[in-house]
């Protein structure tokens, strides 16, 4: 794919770096490795990517893995966030409250502890919570994440809306980015809804991966210019695409500009320009 010409400083919020343990490179999606991503992201005109590791096997830790990502971003132009996992069912239907009553963190679910050593890291800018495939941390091991002040996005979509993040994760005093609008894959409604919690909480932001909707994109730059952040969904996607669909957008220049690039540097620190490798 051509490399795109756009004078804007790009960097993304959302994309997955799966550490190649042998033969392996990664768990599902499209396998590619950090060499390659790296080639995608420059070809995007894209300066610097926020990655994480993508879902591991059940009983599987996410230490390992965090490490790993972490260890390859070095003298790369990727922000390593640390992966989290829980005992906590993120559904709401009265059997999973039932069984949260009585959940207890396993050996490879993260702990309060485990939050606290990924903080000190230097090399970990945010953490990523998927509860959908991961479960949910504790409660201790979230408000160590608040102690840290460090950003969180959070996977979100039908499995688990908008709603329950709010229900679930927003109480908390931490930044939180939501993925894709809330509504992967493709839920308008989600979208709406997300759009709306924005009202009511001023550290929520949404990130673009994957939303192909040219007038929620735009609703959301131009109702709040400040909390939309670029998110490639790379590999999955090539971050070409996600590029394209900002620049594309009827709004205007210095719109783009926030959503490629401003406000990201303003939530997670790794990403501001002084960082770039």
């Amino acid at each position: 794919m051509l490399e795109l010409e756009h004078g804007f400083r790009a960097v993304d919020v959302h994309a997955r770096l799966d550490p190649d343990d042998g033969a392996v490179v990664a768990s599902r999606g499209r396998e590619i490795s950090p060499e390659r991503l790296q080639r995608e992201m420059h070809q995007a005109g894209v300066v610097q990517s926020a990655v994480s590791p993508g879902p591991r096997p059940a009983g599987e830790g996410y230490l390992r893995a965090n490490n790993a990502v972490a260890r390859l971003s070095v003298d790369r132009p990727f922000r390593a966030m640390a992966r989290l996992n829980g005992p906590r069912d993120p559904g709401d239907s009265p059997v999973a409250r039932l069984r949260n009553l009585a959940a207890a963190p396993a050996d490879h679910h993260t702990d309060p502890g485990d939050v606290e050593q990924y903080a000190y890291d230097s090399r970990l800018h945010g953490f990523v919570l998927d509860p959908l495939h991961d479960g949910l941390p504790t409660e201790a091991t979230l408000e160590q994440v608040a102690a840290s002040g460090e950003p969180v996005l959070v996977h979100a979509g039908r499995g688990f809306p908008p709603r329950a993040v709010a229900e679930a994760v927003l109480e908390y005093d931490f930044p939180v980015i939501l993925s894709s609008f809330g509504g992967y894959p493709l839920d308008r409604d989600l979208m709406d809804e997300a759009l709306a919690l924005l009202d009511s909480h001023d550290d929520l932001y949404l990130d673009t991966a994957f939303v192909r909707f040219r007038d929620v994109l735009e609703r959301g730059l131009l109702e709040h210019p400040d909390r939309v952040l670029f998110g490639s969904g790379a590999p999955d996607t090539h971050p070409d695409v996600g590029v394209m669909e900002v620049l594309t957008l009827d709004v205007p220049e210095d719109l783009m500009e926030r959503a490629l690039s401003k406000n990201a540097a303003r939530v997670i620190e790794g990403l501001a320009p002084g960082a770039d490798a």
